[in-house]
C-alpha cells in the first residue's frame, strides 16, 4: 500500500546564512481557534491542506511540523527528543472570519510560521540558535542541459494549480508529480527529501512541470511517515530497485547536486512536551 500526499511546495528560499522562521512583509494574523490532537488512526496517510482561513494537517510527525514552522532543513534542527520523530499530530487552526480575506493571500511558508505560537503555547517549545559546519548541496544544471518541461499555459484544462505537487510513496519507490514549479521550489523539494540544505544555483527563471521517480532510503521514509508508522501488511519492506534521488535528479531533470561544507546557523530545541489537551 502506498501513501498519497497533496501539498504545497512553495518558493521558500533556502539559504545557508540564516535559520530563521520565514518572515512576512506585513504582520500576519494570529490563529483564533486551534485544535491539537494526537493522530490515533493506525494508518499511513498524511494530509496537509491550506484552506483560505487557516491550515489543517493530519498524520504528520511533530518533527515535520517543527521543521516547516521554523523554516529549516532537517540537518539544521537539532536536540529533539526521540519521540518527536514518531509522534503524529492532527492540527486544525483557523483565523477569525474578519482575517480570512487577508490570510487567503498568505503563502504556505508563512502559514507554517504562524504555527510557532501554537507550538510554544501547546507544546511548551523552547529553542535557541547556534552555528555549525554542515554539508550543503548546490543545485546546478548538469552537462547536457535541463530536461524540465515548460509549464503548460494557464488556459490549458489539464493544468494543475501552480505550486501543487502530489507525492506517492511506498516502501520501494517514490513518485513526485510537480506542476508550475520554479527551480527554487525544486531545490526546496530536494532539501525536504534529503534532509539537507539545497541552494538553487541553476539560473533557471521559468516554471516547469515534471515527474521525478526514485527509491527512498530509510531516512526519507521516516521523514514522510515517521519511524512509528505501520509497515505494509506487517512485513518487512521490499528492497528498493530504483535510482537514488541524486541519480534521479540528474538523469530525469538534467540537474546536478554538488556537495560543499559551509558554516551555517542551526536551531537547537531546548524543550518540548506532548501537547496539552484542547
Amino acid at each position: 500500500m502506498a501513501v498519497a500526499v497533496l501539498l504545497m511546495v512553495a518558493d521558500r528560499p533556502v539559504t545557508s546564512a540564516q535559520a530563521q522562521a520565514p518572515g512576512a512583509a506585513v504582520p500576519l494574523p494570529a490563529f483564533d481557534v486551534v485544535s491539537v490532537k494526537p493522530h490515533l488512526q493506525n494508518d499511513r496517510m498524511i494530509r496537509i491542506m491550506m484552506p483560505p482561513d487557516g491550515i489543517s494537517v493530519s498524520g504528520i510527525t511533530l518533527h515535520m511540523i517543527l521543521r516547516e514552522a521554523l523554516g529549516v532543513s532537517d540537518d539544521r534542527l537539532l536536540g529533539e527528543p526521540g519521540w518527536v520523530g514518531s509522534y503524529r499530530c492532527d492540527i486544525d487552526a483557523k483565523v477569525d472570519a474578519a482575517d480570512a480575506p487577508r490570510l487567503a493571500k498568505v503563502a504556505g511558508p508563512d502559514r507554517w510560521a504562524m504555527l510557532l505560537p501554537v507550538l510554544v503555547d501547546r507544546f511548551g517549545l523552547k529553542y535557541h540558535y547556534e552555528t555549525r559546519d554542515l554539508t550543503v548541496y548546490v543545485l546546478v544544471v548538469a552537462k547536457g542541459g535541463p530536461k524540465l518541461q515548460a509549464s503548460k499555459p494557464a488556459g490549458d484544462a489539464t493544468r494543475v494549480m501552480p505550486g501543487r505537487s502530489q507525492v506517492s510513496a511506498s516502501s520501494t519507490d517514490m513518485v513526485l508529480n510537480m506542476h508550475g514549479a520554479t527551480s527554487g521550489a525544486i531545490a526546496r523539494m530536494i532539501s525536504v527529501q534529503i534532509g539537507s540544505i539545497v541552494l538553487d544555483k541553476t539560473g533557471l527563471m521559468g516554471k516547469y512541470d515534471y515527474t521525478l521517480e526514485w527509491a527512498p532510503d530509510e531516512n526519507a521514509q521516516a521523514m514522510l511517515l515517521g519511524p512509528g508508522a505501520p509497515k505494509e501488511g506487517g512485513s518487512a519492506p521490499a528492497e528498493a530497485s530504483g535510482p537514488s534521488i541524486f541519480t534521479a535528479v540528474q538523469e530525469q531533470l538534467g540537474l546536478k547536486l554538488e556537495a560543499q561544507k559551509q558554516r551555517v546557523d542551526v536551531i537547537v530545541i531546548d524543550h518540548i512536551d506532548k501537547p496539552s489537551p484542547n
